[in-house]
């Protein structure tokens, strides 16, 4: 045995001085890892592939399949599943996150990395479910540390390890994508576990966790809900989302129903206030014309907290706000996205209540109470759920790079605390803005909603890029990006945009404002 394959033989501390380098996917069944239990092992042909929750995907390569659940506690039951490419492997190994609550493999990423020649690894962070449902935190504070860290660090140890058994060599580089709780995730292994990764990818991260479901969830849960006279239904999202085009589209010289940077549109939703005998939809009612304004101003003044966090901002509504924001109009039941996700983290995680509603949280105490509610002793679900460390400085010193984006136009994870972020990083670092820019990039997508849809240039990679900057040093300053016609590939590209590295934005120069190349970064 050589040093190299004795090496990896005391990694992964399951290979013998007589068993190969490489060891065959079905004999994987047979690995011992700690903490660990392979259920199965099993060599996919080339192909249709059907996964177990009954997803088909087409074209697959054959791939080695390997389902496994960790047990680092008594408590713990994390699910894992690490897809390995056969023939096409690129050397290089990827995890992906999550959305919600997780309680899921997410198979649709196992598959399209795998295409792409990664070996790729997802968890269900420790829990099945619905990614709407935080009942599996009651009583149960493992599985929130397991939620918070600890099975997306595992899932990436334990990933590698069976990499590592079944092609013979350690994977050339390591990388995460992940948007929304994936985006938390991926700034959370940069945070806390800064060797697992070379490059990391967190989109629209909801990485603000306690804050985000006071400041956001609840905060437009009491706007829709705690006044039924205040409700702004789905049937009004057109005319607001156009009245804010009306006022702001054409501040950034292109009249495209995308607005560059929102911060910059001031419109005053008091303009479509109802007079004389006009009537919701066509108009807003006084109590609704509150709730939009409260909603773009956001949770300081009931929070008592300057900078608690931020506001949404305008533009996108039409596309947005239906479902996230807005709910339907009856008979169908009264709620949104916010309402569903907020209350079953305070029923859950925070009160330990099932029958706890939004209408009894107190603004004045219990914002605190939920950043200081101890999961386990020394332990609060801040230090535990956030990833919001500006220290990044084991992940720069060890050459990591990082690169963010957010979509502008998002409803359910305000894009400001990705802005946030990004400065309190350069001012921990004592940088400027630019300054970060040898590890760490911000890509704000104007028009973008939650991680994909919405009126702007939404579809892009993001992958490529890092791969790039990880292993031939080309550091992205702008990434194209597309929006095809009704969000729809098949209908064709509607118009390109360059994507700019904040704080740079997408300026147009002329000529035909639907090709990404009549704008410049600047």
């Amino acid at each position: 045995m050589n040093l190299r394959t004795a090496a990896l033989a005391v990694m992964i501390g399951v290979v013998s001085a007589t068993q190969a380098a490489a060891v065959t996917c079905g004999n994987l069944i047979s690995l011992h890892l700690l903490d660990t239990t392979i259920a199965a092992a099993q060599s996919i042909p080339a192909g249709t592939y059907t996964a177990p929750d009954g997803e088909v995907f087409t074209d697959m390569p054959t791939f080695c399949r390997v389902a496994a659940t960790l047990t680092p506690t008594s408590d713990s039951d994390i699910g894992i599943e690490i897809w390995m490419p056969a023939s096409i492997w690129n050397g290089k190994f990827q995890g992906v996150g999550n959305g919600g609550f997780a309680g899921s493999i997410s198979y649709a990423d196992l598959a399209s990395n795998v295409q792409l020649g990664y070996a790729t690894v997802s968890t269900d962070t420790g829990h099945t479910g619905a990614s709407t449902d935080g009942s599996f935190a009651l009583g149960h504070p493992q599985k929130i540390i397991d939620f918070g860290y600890r099975a997306v660090h595992l899932m990436t140890v334990i990933g590698k390890q069976i990499a590592i058994a079944f092609y013979g060599i350690h994977p050339r580089r390591s990388y995460f994508t992940g948007c929304s709780t994936g985006g938390r995730q991926a700034l959370m292994e940069a945070q806390r576990f800064p060797n697992d990764y070379d490059g990391i990818v967190a989109g629209d991260p909801v990485a603000f966790y306690t804050h985000h479901h006071v400041g956001a969830n609840l905060w437009v849960t009491w706007q829709m809900f705690e006044n039924p006279a205040s409700t702004v239904f789905t049937t009004q999202d057109t005319l607001l989302g156009n009245a804010v085009d009306a006022a702001c589209d054409a501040l950034d010289g292109v009249v495209d129903g995308v607005l560059n940077d929102p911060r910059r549109c001031h419109f005053d939703p008091a303009q479509l206030q109802c007079v004389g005998n006009q009537q919701p939809p066509s108009c807003l009612t006084a109590a609704e014309v509150q709730a939009v304004d409260n909603i773009w101003t956001g949770p300081d003044r009931m929070v008592h907290q300057r900078g608690y966090y931020p506001p949404f901002e305008r533009g996108g509504e039409a596309d947005g706000w239906p479902t996230s924001i807005s709910p339907n109009p009856p008979p169908a039941p009264q709620t949104d996205n916010h309402e569903i996700l907020g209350v079953s983290f305070m029923q859950n995680f925070v009160f330990e209540d099932p029958n706890w509603t939004f209408q009894s949280f107190n603004w004045s105490t219990d914002p605190a109470y939920v950043d200081n509610k101890q999961v386990v002793p020394g332990h609060t679900l801040s230090q535990v759920l956030n990833s919001v460390d500006p220290d990044l400085s084991e992940f720069r010193e060890q050459g990591g790079k990082l690169i963010q984006y957010h979509g502008f136009s998002d409803p359910e994870v305000p894009p400001l605390t990705s802005i946030d972020y990004f400065e309190s990083v350069a001012k921990g670092d004592g940088e400027s803005l630019h300054g970060l820019h040898d590890f760490y990039r911000l890509f704000m997508v104007p028009g973008m909603n939650h991680c994909e849809g919405g009126p702007g240039a939404n579809v892009f990679d993001m992958l490529t890029p890092l791969d790039q900057w990880v292993e031939q040093g080309m550091a992205p300053d702008g990434i194209l990006a597309t929006h095809y016609v009704n969000n729809d590939p098949a209908q064709g590209i509607a118009f390109t945009r360059p994507l700019c590295s904040y704080p740079q934005e997408a300026e147009y120069i002329g000529g035909n404002p639907n090709d990404a190349a009549n704008f410049v970064c600047k």
